[in-house]
């Protein structure tokens, strides 16, 4: 499964890159002891975060599963940005004094198994003393949003209607339907179907703690508070 291409990634980088940029300045400040070192992202989308983390001097690896966005990022950051297409949890990772991610894009693995494989992957590619900042959606996404209704937003030149569903006390879906303008004077339609696996997160101290990674789970990221069910993860290898 594809997520975000073409039409879908143009719209999430023109409409939904606040959430990026309200967590910016926690996620700066967790940093601030590994200036120097290097900043892993993963899921970087079209660069909403990447940018901050470049604008405050880090040395950044930028990565995503979609090739689309990835065009994207490298149109706003420029042909000197290292940006990587990147897969979890069975790409090989850098090892890194950081590694940070918002969005929740390690929930849109397939399964509970995928996640936690992936925490360790990025438990293990941190080195000693490196920062994890990231965050995951908890089963009680899920749970506040059963039933809510479908949303729509129109702008200039995009419009994109979501409906949701929960079909599991695991499994938050989007079914997604885009138009943006064909360059003939139409509009072009498209659809993408989105699956988020929802985690217990009061578990993942402990599966991070047996890979030398101390962490807790949070609510915000500094000032930030996060939308319900959104957790932060955040903590330092041993």
């Amino acid at each position: 499964m594809h997520y975000y291409q073409r039409d879908l990634a143009f719209i999430h980088d023109q409409g939904y890159g606040l959430h990026a940029d309200r967590c910016a300045p926690g996620i700066l400040e967790l940093l601030s002891g590994v200036r120097g070192g290097l900043v892993l992202e993963f899921g970087c989308g079209s660069g909403a975060l990447t940018r901050h983390l470049l604008a405050a001097g880090h040395r950044v690896i930028a990565t995503d599963a979609s090739a689309d966005m990835l065009a994207l990022a490298r149109a706003t950051l420029g042909p000197e940005a290292d940006l990587r297409l990147l897969a979890l949890p069975g790409d090989p990772l850098p090892a890194a004094d950081a590694i940070v991610s918002v969005g929740h894009a390690i929930s849109y693995l397939p399964g509970a198994a995928a996640v936690e494989a992936a925490l360790t992957a990025v438990a293990d590619a941190l080195r000693p003393g490196g920062i994890l900042a990231i965050d995951i959606l908890d089963l009680d996404f899920g749970q506040v949003r059963v039933g809510e209704p479908p949303f729509a937003r129109v702008e200039a030149d995009w419009v994109i209607i979501t409906e949701f569903s929960t079909p599991a006390p695991d499994r938050f879906v989007r079914d997604i339907t885009t138009f943006v303008p064909d360059g003939a004077g139409a509009w072009r339609r498209g659809e993408e179907h989105h699956e988020n696996v929802l985690v217990d997160t009061s578990r993942l101290p402990a599966l991070l703690a047996g890979h030398g990674v101390r962490a807790s789970v949070g609510t915000s990221f500094g000032d930030a508070e996060l939308p319900a069910g959104l957790r932060s993860v955040t903590g330092s290898k041993n």
